[in-house]
């Protein structure tokens, strides 16, 4: 149910990056302002995930979820009755609060289950990011339902196009809220009950937290950076209907959402940092293929002639199958990022997993006008993936020198055992 809830959260949350098309030629919105309307519900899906989670700790996350659902529903359904910039962009930031779901589902299922299923358990929820594509497949099956359905009205007070997204979401949340309350265990599990917040927030002092947060804004911050921005990348790039760039663009986020379970169960066996290593190598390899701009080298003779040698031509298949790979290596990488959590800090998963969660959700805010910057600063639209070469690069290198400090530090004998946890009280 945690999953089911998240996965209907997480559309309502990116909603705005596929509906943001018709939405911008209706209310005649600039290129920067429809920015913004993505921007401000990836802001809100971020900032609360530290107390969110810590709140889940306390009260237990089946209350906290069933609360979300229906807060969230209200400006949902607002939405569809959104016809100025201003009140689109109040109620998009509101609609946002949605994406705060995933620090009360990792401390939640964290809670219910045992350390040794637990990267595979918090894999299968966080499978939920997938609903970043339930939007865009709804277009692709039904390609015509915003045409069809646009200026109708439906039981007096519905409106067809694009307004009917935000309606069928917001019956889906109190649905779904009530579908908990039925089916979840009513005495929950709560690891922080009578916690003080100040003992909560004590391994927050530690640079390893610090670091998790930076590893998971690269695998999950660049998935929601990239899952709202390549659309726009495929129509200005490829010369591809919106319909074909949805389904493009969801060839990317259903293996960085799906094989969460996989980087899961491969992190409960093979340690988190072995699967992080092969993570970031993936991404360096991927991201550093597509941060290539098209062209060729052109060389000037002594003789005055030039000539011309490497061209590069990406297609849109080659480019689609890369960022597939790219996909792959996020979705197990996000798992393997939440698999160390619970094994350091079994007590303080809410408060934990909320600020990695938090800088994560941070990244998807802060890379889309990094990526447009460097756009505009370079001129090649690959840029986007130099930033993401240039974050997994950093990502990588404090890692394994990380990974080499421990092993200057233990003797060479335990050298297999370096995913064993340290005590809480260890600043590394």
């Amino acid at each position: 149910m945690s999953t089911i809830a998240f996965t209907l959260m997480f559309a309502v949350w990116l909603m705005f990056g596929i509906l943001g098309v018709p939405i911008q030629q209706e209310l005649k919105l600039s290129d920067p302002q429809l920015a913004w309307v993505s921007a401000v519900a990836v802001l809100n899906g971020s900032l609360w995930r530290l107390p969110a989670g810590m709140l889940a700790d306390r009260v237990g996350g089946r209350v906290v979820t069933v609360a979300m659902l229906l807060l969230t529903a209200i400006p949902c359904y607002l939405v569809a009755h959104a016809h100025s910039y201003g009140t689109l962009l109040l109620l998009a930031f509101l609609v946002g609060f949605a994406g705060n779901l995933f620090s009360v589902g990792v401390a939640w299922n964290s809670a219910w289950t045992p350390p040794q299923r637990q990267g595979f358990a918090l894999g299968v929820f966080g499978a939920g990011n997938v609903g970043a594509s339930v939007t865009k497949l709804m277009l692709v099956i039904f390609p015509t339902v915003l045409t069809a359905t646009a200026g109708a009205t439906y039981l007096g007070f519905i409106e067809g196009g694009w307004r009917l997204f935000p309606v069928v979401y917001s019956i889906a949340l109190v649905t779904v809220a009530l579908l908990i309350l039925l089916l979840t265990p009513r005495h929950d599990r709560m690891a922080g009950a009578g916690k003080p917040v100040r003992e909560m927030l004590a391994p927050l002092k530690q640079l390893r937290v610090w670091r998790f947060s930076l590893y998971y804004a690269a695998v999950f911050g660049a998935y929601v950076a990239l899952s709202a921005w390549l659309p726009k990348y495929y129509v200005d790039n490829f010369d591809v209907s919106l319909h074909d760039a949805a389904l493009l663009t969801a060839t990317f986020i259903f293996p960085a959402s799906l094989l969460r379970p996989v980087g899961g169960w491969f992190s409960d066996r093979l340690g988190a940092r072995k699967v992080m290593y092969l993570t970031f190598g993936v991404m360096l390899l991927t991201t550093g293929v597509l941060m290539m701009p098209n062209g060729h080298l052109v060389i000037s003779h002594p003789d005055g002639h030039t000539s011309e040698h490497l061209e590069w031509n990406l297609g849109v298949i080659p480019f689609a199958i890369i960022v597939f790979l790219l996909g792959c290596a996020m979705g197990i990488g996000k798992a393997a990022v939440y698999k160390h959590i619970p094994e350091y800090f079994p007590d303080n998963v809410g408060s934990v997993g909320g600020l990695v969660g938090m800088f994560g959700g941070l990244g998807g805010f802060v890379l889309p006008p990094l990526f447009a910057y460097t756009k505009q600063w370079s001129g090649f639209p690959s840029s986007t993936f130099f930033v993401l070469f240039l974050l997994t690069g950093i990502c990588a290198v404090w890692m394994h020198l990380t990974v080499l400090r421990m092993h200057r530090e233990h003797s060479p004998e335990i050298a297999d055992h370096i995913e064993r946890p340290e005590p809480v009280g260890a600043t590394r």
